[in-house]
Formats: structure tokens, C-alpha cells, sequence
């Protein structure tokens, strides 16, 4: 069975299809060979346009312009983001989102809830709760310009091979690809704006590139046309966009549930002949399309993938983080825990606020986490003050940083009081070149130095497989025994030599 003949488009017979399929008149019979589905549209694009020609990328690309690089790394993406899912799952506001979809809306049985063995929801929401979980502590992933790609796409490509018939389920290979095109879409995306590159201020990121990335991802494995891809995008695009001021609140990672269902509903939405804007990634004057998002936005068409075309991730790596914060708390984090080692080393053993008079951090500047006195943990993992002062009393920064307990520490309290921040012009609000330095001048005088110009994790210095791997195993047997464990790493490690992405499916709860 060749690529082409694993998307939703075939379905099986109707005596056996789910109500969603139903609703969707797939027209396979068993049997039969591969039927596109009766709802394509073939209008062809009068002329060559930005939106068009990632259309076409998208309709076009095929798993052999996957490089060993990029199947690697994409790899490496697919088990962080299960894996921060699976320990996302236990948290309040995961919790409150899937009782909120479990009990206001229907659910249609097709679709697994990380780590909630004989929970299943509708496509829709399947990517939504999972990709809330996948948020709610801030692990997954970031990339430059800065947003979390996997986030927005895993859970709905996940969601969309869920509900495929056992029959045609996509092979593990064209599962990849389709997640890659996700990735791929959002990197160029803001690649179009120099004020993209920046720690965001207006326009979370992943709400405004991340239904895109679902999108592109989800049109993909439907083996939508190139039409089709265009309005899938330009569906997406309306259904895009949240503010800054809900970052470090419970309602962030709805950002990330959102794109990756928003996206997989306009795909579905394309597939049945919804049409939108030809020109809704093109610069036209006037009339904004998703140049709204960004002030500096200059469009260019995406290449044909049979053009030597190479993928964004083959040419720049992922950053991953060591713990559940906000990517820019990991430069204050290390170079605090540098000053930890130093104090260690010349008092008794541990920490004490009794010797430190000032704590000067030099960081960028950036309103959202710069937060003196968090009061959630949510607030806690978007404050440069409580990571630097937390990696300074434990000498690093964990999971248990962000319990109440540990917040509430009196001794870390006496520490916030004592921080200053300075914001120097040669360090950016800019994820490629800011820098943390931790300045601590004890009662005696005595003045420490701590500076991170590139943390463990961030994309300059990956995380070795050894530690994604022991990242993936702290988090995921939170929630599954270690078996499952182990299976989940061997049928990620072996996706694109799988058959079909059963394998990894069956694991997730």
C-alpha cells in the first residue's frame, strides 16, 4: 500500500464507520482501491501566490524529502511532547478542561486522552486536552522564532490517526511527514517577521503559527489536494490569535489545546469544500490577512519540495527544557546555579538568605516574566526572580520547584526580596542571543558572578538522547507503568519503519 492510500479519504465501509466518519461520506467500499473523497475541489490558481505555493508544498511533499537528520530530530520532538503530555495530564487545569469536555459536550469513543486509560473524546477534543496537557506545566518544546511547534501539532495528528479505520491507519513514516509539514509551515511562517524573532509582546505565539502548523499537518495525512491545503490554511488563519496577558495564567495552555484542534477542524472543514481566502498568506494592501499578527510581515513563496527544498529543522534544532518553565528561566537558572556551587563551597554545605545582602539578575527585557512575588506556580514559571532564587537555595531548578510548598518557602520569600534586575542593551529579548547573569553580593562584601550565554537544552547545545530519554521516562511513568514506558521509546525510536502507527497509539494511556 503505497503513502497515498493511508489518509482518511479511503475510510472503510459504512456498517463499520464511526458517527464522525459517517458524517463525513468517506467513500471507500471494502475492497476497492483508493477513492478520493467526492468533496475534493480542483479550481486551479489563476496565478502563483504565497498562499498557493504552500499549498502546493503541503499537497506535494512526499516522506522521501524527509532527511535522516530531520527524521531524527523529529523523532526526538515526538517523545518530549508524549512525554510532557503524560505528566501534563496530572495537573488542575488538564483536569478541569477534560471534565469540562467530558461532561458539555457528546464524545464519539474514537480517540485516546494521554494517560487516561478508558477515556476516549472526539477528534477535536482529543486534540484539545492533550494538547492543554501538553502546555499546562510549559515543557514542551521551543524553537527560533520563538514558539512550541510540537505542541500545536502532535495532539492533532495523533487525533486524526486515531480516527482512521484499523485498516488505514497512516504508516508511521507518513505520520512523520505529516508532522514535519506542521513544524515546517510555522517555521516559515515567522520567518516572515523580523518582530517574530523576538520574545513575544502582543500575540502568544503558537495561537497565531500553531492552528497554521495543525492545519498543514492535518491536510497533509488527508491527502487533501493543493487546493484544499491553501483553504485549510486560510480556514485556519480565522481561527488564530490569543494575547499575551493569559501567559502565566491556567488559561495558556488553552493556547496550545486550541491550535492543535482549531487546526485539525479546518482541515476536516477544507476536506468537505469550505473554501477561504486564496490569499490569506499574501501582503495585500489594504486588506490584512495573517499579516495581522505581525506589523513587519513580508511573505515569499515556499519552494516545491521537488526543488532540493530543505527542511527548517535540518538546518536548526529544537530546544528542549530541563524543567516546566518558560524558556528564558533556563539562562537565569544555570548561572544562578553556578553561584550555588560557589556559595557551597565556602559556607557549611547549604544555603542560607542570612548571607546573601543583594541578588542582581541581568536579563532581558520583558514584562511578562518579570515577576517579583509569583503567587501560582503558573506565575512561578514565568518569573526570572523565583528561578534564579530557586536554583540559588537547590543548585537547579526541578518538577518540585512548582509545588506550593516549595513556593511558599520562607527562605526563598527572603531571597525575592532581595533581587534587582538590570537590562542591559547588548542583551535582547531574543532567544538566540540573550544571555542570564546572576550577580550575588554576600553580607561580607564578597561579590559572586554567574553567566549563561547557552543553556543545556537550547538548540546550540542539545539535550544527548540519553537525557531526552531520561527526561521522557521522569515524565511519562508519573503516569504509565515502565513497560509501557519502554514500549512508547521502542515504537517512537522505530516510527518510520513502522507499517502503520498502531504501535504507538496503543500506548498512550
Amino acid at each position: 500500500m503505497n503513502s497515498h492510500s493511508r489518509g482518511l479519504n479511503g475510510g472503510l465501509a459504512a456498517t463499520s464507520c464511526s458517527t464522525l466518519e459517517m458524517q463525513m461520506h468517506i467513500g471507500f467500499s471494502a475492497g476497492r482501491s483508493w477513492k478520493r473523497a467526492i468533496f475534493n475541489i480542483m479550481s486551479p490558481t489563476p496565478e502563483e501566490t504565497v498562499t498557493a505555493s504552500f499549498g502546493k508544498f503541503i499537497s506535494k511533499v512526499k516522506p522521501q524529502h524527509l532527511s535522516s537528520v530531520v527524521l531524527h530530530r523529529s523523532k526526538r520532538m515526538v517523545l518530549d511532547s508524549i512525554g510532557v503530555g503524560l505528566i501534563g495530564s496530572t495537573t488542575e487545569v488538564f483536569e478541569m478542561v477534560l471534565q469540562h469536555c467530558k461532561h458539555m459536550y457528546g464524545h464519539d469513543n474514537i480517540c485516546s486522552v494521554y494517560g487516561k486509560r478508558g477515556i476516549k473524546l472526539s477528534p477535536t477534543l482529543a486534540a484539545f486536552v492533550n494538547g492543554v496537557a501538553t502546555h499546562s506545566m510549559d515543557f514542551d518544546d521551543t524553537w527560533h522564532p520563538a514558539t512550541h511547534p510540537s505542541g500545536a501539532v502532535l495532539p492533532a495528528v495523533l487525533a486524526l490517526s486515531d480516527m482512521m479505520p484499523a485498516s488505514r491507519k497512516p504508516s508511521g513514516l507518513d505520520f512523520l511527514l505529516a508532522f514535519n509539514v506542521g513544524i515546517e509551515i510555522q517555521g516559515h511562517l515567522m520567518r516572515f517577521s523580523n518582530e517574530a524573532r523576538n520574545i513575544p509582546k502582543r500575540f502568544h505565539p503558537p495561537t497565531v503559527v500553531g492552528p497554521m502548523g495543525s492545519a498543514a499537518a492535518c491536510a497533509r495525512l488527508l491527502s487533501l489536494d493543493s487546493s484544499q491545503c491553501s483553504h485549510a490554511l486560510a480556514i485556519a488563519a480565522s481561527l488564530a490569535g490569543a494575547p499575551m496577558a493569559n501567559a502565566a495564567t491556567q488559561s495558556k495552555p488553552l493556547h496550545i489545546g486550541n491550535a492543535s484542534r482549531l487546526g485539525l477542524e479546518a482541515a476536516l472543514l477544507a476536506s468537505r469544500g469550505l473554501e477561504a481566502s486564496p490569499l490569506v498568506l499574501d501582503a495585500v494592501a489594504g486588506v490584512a490577512g495573517f499579516s495581522a499578527f505581525y506589523e513587519d510581515y513580508k511573505p515569499q513563496p515556499l519552494d516545491s519540495p521537488h526543488n532540493g527544498h530543505a527542511f527548517l529543522l535540518e538546518e536548526q534544532d529544537m530546544g528542549f527544557k530541563r524543567f516546566p518553565a518558560h524558556l528564558g528561566m533556563h539562562w537565569v537558572a544555570d548561572a544562578a546555579a553556578s553561584v550555588h556551587k560557589l556559595l557551597v563551597g565556602i559556607g557549611p554545605g547549604k544555603i542560607s538568605p542570612d548571607q546573601v545582602q543583594d541578588i542582581l539578575l541581568r536579563v532581558p527585557l520583558s514584562k511578562y516574566i518579570n515577576r517579583p512575588f509569583p503567587e501560582s506556580e503558573h506565575e512561578a514559571r514565568h518569573s526570572f526572580q523565583f528561578n534564579a532564587c530557586s536554583a540559588l537555595l537547590d543548585g537547579e531548578v526541578t518538577v518540585q520547584s512548582f509545588t506550593p510548598g516549595a513556593i511558599s518557602r520562607p527562605e526563598l520569600h527572603a531571597l525575592l526580596s532581595r533581587v534587582r534586575l538590570e537590562h542591559p542593551h547588548d542583551n535582547p529579548a531574543n532567544f538566540n542571543l540573550m544571555y542570564g547573569e546572576v550577580q550575588v553580593t554576600l553580607v561580607g562584601g564578597d561579590i559572586l558572578k554567574g553567566r549563561c550565554d547557552t543553556f543545556y537544552g537550547h538548540w546550540r547545545n542539545p539535550l544527548t538522547n540519553e537525557s531526552l530519554r531520561k527526561k521522557f521516562r521522569n515524565n511519562a511513568e508519573v503516569v504509565l507503568p515502565s513497560a509501557k514506558v519502554e514500549r512508547l521509546i521502542e515504537a517512537v525510536d522505530e516510527l518510520d519503519r513502522l507499517d502503520d502507527c498502531q504501535d504507538l497509539l496503543s500506548q498512550l494511556q
